[in-house]
């Protein structure tokens, strides 16, 4: 029988079998020690080679400068002083129900032009699985209850179908041609990717042309304790997760559908994530408001029930700074149930549904680090 080879020094109260005493490599190691994250060579020791050359690789394809930033970013939202933060200035956010029947024709018109002449492309979030809903499928192709038994993706699809004849339709009574296709662009993740990919074909794309749909994958982001350090999925891999809605720009800027969204002559962005039902795909009115007012970001909002509500809410970042969302967790329980005396409203009452409007400018300038104002719409 074979004996048992004992390599180096006696680690594991000398064990026979012992791994090789060689220490992490120096200069990652270094690396790891400036962000605080040196715990991830933690039981370096007990590693078999394979698994400390897994470990390695997996630490070097880290973009740990971004990583690192966004873990600070995260850590200080955390707990906002009263002064951080300043309601919505009424002035930014319009109410559909409140303008005139003129007004709102007039933006639905002007949004139906502009899908009728192709400058509209729809973004649509659905990175994520629904495992809140039982099952480990994306959540477009979950059964939600429905008498009809439609998908999200069903249902969304034959949205952007209706968009499509409306436009054709409104284009041609006013003696145009346009009857562009509004291409669909949808963000997976690496564990949805594939699985939205085969509901897709196996259901023929529910109407829509195959090459108007286009997928791409978000990037991947460690998952860290509430101190900021990496978890460790096994003692040789870190723990990962999609990098959130927030990863689109750095997907969209890595996968090059900016560039393509330039090439189709599109100008104007719709974005809304999957989990909801009863979004407004592609919604001319909006398109319209949105071109009208002739900013770069708008948010379609709607009222916070009450104060406990878990939903995030737009903010200004101090006085006269970017509009920016805080989550329900991170708003202190006094600013969230604080009421503006002139309005009888909450003062942070704009709830974030994930329903925006972009243009192409903006998307450019956002993945190239920039920012530009925005402005608010509520659901109607």
């Amino acid at each position: 029988m074979r004996e048992p080879t004992v390599v180096g020094t006696e680690s594991n109260g000398g064990s026979v079998g012992s791994i090789a005493q060689s220490p992490p490599p120096q200069a990652l190691l270094e690396r790891l020690k400036d962000y605080g994250q040196e715990d991830a060579f933690a039981l370096w020791d007990e590693l078999s080679p394979d698994e400390r050359d897994h470990l390695v690789k997996d630490i070097e394809s880290l973009d740990l400068p971004r990583v690192d930033r966004i873990i600070r970013c995260s850590l200080r939202s955390q707990g906002l002083p009263v002064a951080a933060i300043e309601p919505v200035p009424e002035r930014s956010v319009s109410t559909v129900e409140e303008r005139t029947m003129d007004e709102r024709e007039r933006w639905w018109k002007m949004g139906l032009k502009a899908i009728s002449d192709g400058k509209l492309a729809v973004l649509l979030l659905s990175g994520g699985q629904g495992t809140r809903l039982g099952s480990s499928d994306p959540k477009g192709c979950v059964n939600i209850g429905l008498p009809s038994g439609k998908s999200l993706f069903q249902l969304q699809a034959e949205r952007i179908l209706c968009v499509q004849r409306l436009a054709a339709q409104v284009t041609s009574e006013g003696g145009g041609s346009g009857s562009a296709a509004i291409h669909w662009y949808i963000m997976t993740s690496p564990f949805t990717d594939d699985a939205t990919r085969k509901y897709f074909e196996g259901h023929k794309y529910f109407g829509l042309e195959s090459d108007q749909v286009t997928f791409f994958q978000q990037g991947t982001i460690p998952c860290v304790s509430k101190d900021g350090r990496f978890i460790m999925e096994t003692p040789y891999k870190v723990a990962k997760a999609p990098d959130g809605n927030g990863g689109v720009y750095s997907a969209l800027k890595s996968s090059k559908l900016l560039e393509d969204m330039a090439t189709r002559g599109i100008k104007y962005i719709d974005c809304y994530g999957v989990d909801n039902a009863l979004v407004r795909v592609a919604d001319p009115t909006f398109l319209g408001y949105f071109i009208d007012k002739g900013v770069s970001a708008g948010a379609k909002v709607v009222r916070k029930a009450y104060p406990q509500e878990k939903v995030g809410v737009f903010v200004r970042r101090g006085k006269g700074g970017p509009l920016t969302v805080v989550e329900y967790s991170e708003l202190d329980p006094s600013l969230a149930s604080a009421i503006n005396q002139e309005t009888g409203r909450l003062r942070f009452c704009w709830s974030n549904v994930c329903l925006h409007m972009f243009t192409l400018d903006f998307l450019n300038q956002v993945a190239n680090g920039l920012e530009k104002d925005s402005v608010l719409l509520p659901s109607c």
